[in-house]
């Protein structure tokens, strides 16, 4: 796997290219995602696309997916992660117990960004069958 990254707009400013070419803005200075926001983001990426996965090879009719994160860090320097709680919003005429399983094989057992922050935060989850 390789990144590369370059500034962009300013020093501040910052675009990291995959090998494949894709593409996502980074910034220090606000003007677009902060590293750490692309951290919370790569986790509910991770864990969402795993929920998707087993809720399919579970046969269950899933429609929609939405994941809201909260996160809180310490205030030392690192400001490294100490909490974060993933909440799913499931669409679809789903069993809210498969759900359950969906996610928590994904936060516990599959989802690589989630394994690797749990060795500092204390990750959550939690979900809602919306309709």
């Amino acid at each position: 796997m390789k990144i590369n990254l370059k500034n962009g707009n300013s020093l501040e400013h910052f675009v990291a290219t995959n090998d494949k070419g894709h593409k996502i803005e980074l910034s220090g200075d606000g003007s677009a995602v902060g590293p750490m926001q692309s951290v919370l983001m790569a986790v509910a990426g991770c864990s969402t696309i795993d929920i998707v996965m087993i809720l399919k090879k579970m046969k269950q009719p899933l429609e929609g997916i939405e994941v809201e994160v909260e996160a809180e860090r310490r205030e030392e320097i690192p400001r490294i992660f100490t909490k974060i709680n993933l909440h799913y919003k499931i669409s679809g005429d789903v069993n809210p117990d498969k759900v359950k399983r969906a996610m928590e094989l994904s936060l516990e057992k599959y989802c690589s960004v989630s394994k690797m922050l749990e060795k500092t935060a204390e990750i959550t989850g939690s979900y809602e069958v919306v309709a």
